[in-house]
């Protein structure tokens, strides 16, 4: 287990993120189309897991849009942004916002929170994601992570960024 704040308040999260250096745990997503994302379906890519609660929120809403003017720069690199919202949302938010730079995926039928260590086991946000980072290798080796401190603050763009490199 995990502790993050929010607004100063701690509160546990189910796990911890996968270390650098090992394999990261395979996982199923639900993409806006309604059909399922796995981690296999990234093979040969490097991918940025922007993990966070809600897509609703200022924080969450900021890190989508800066990962996808990131990602446009970014050769071969999928930027996944993942919460438990439902797929309608990141849609919807995505497509309101112009972002097609980077992929949504959708916890509610899937592991994800658990596998990654990510979902919150305490507090307000219980069953929503812990604002984290994840970057892989071509072949699925974890590269970097980052679980933000205090969940109202942005994840290290530039550590993510150079992680890639």
């Amino acid at each position: 287990m995990a502790v993050v704040t929010l607004k100063g308040n701690e509160f546990e999260t189910a796990g911890e993120l996968p270390a650098a250096g090992t394999q990261a745990p395979q996982f199923e997503l639900v993409k806006t189309d309604l059909s399922t994302a796995t981690l296999a379906d990234y093979a040969g890519k490097k991918v940025v897991l922007n993990i966070f609660p809600s897509v609703d929120t200022p924080t969450c809403a900021t890190s989508v849009r800066k990962f996808n003017e990131a990602a446009s720069s970014l050769e071969n690199t999928v930027v996944v942004c993942i919460s438990a919202d439902l797929p309608f949302a990141a849609a919807r938010f995505c497509g309101a916002e112009g972002l097609d730079n980077v992929e949504t995926g959708s916890t509610f039928r899937s592991s994800f929170g658990d596998d990654y260590g990510v979902v919150f086991t305490t507090g307000p946000l219980v069953g929503l994601l812990s604002r984290s980072v994840v970057v892989l290798n071509e072949s699925g080796e974890v590269l970097y992570t980052e679980q933000v401190a205090e969940t109202a603050d942005e994840p290290n763009y530039e550590a993510v960024l150079e992680a890639l490199k």
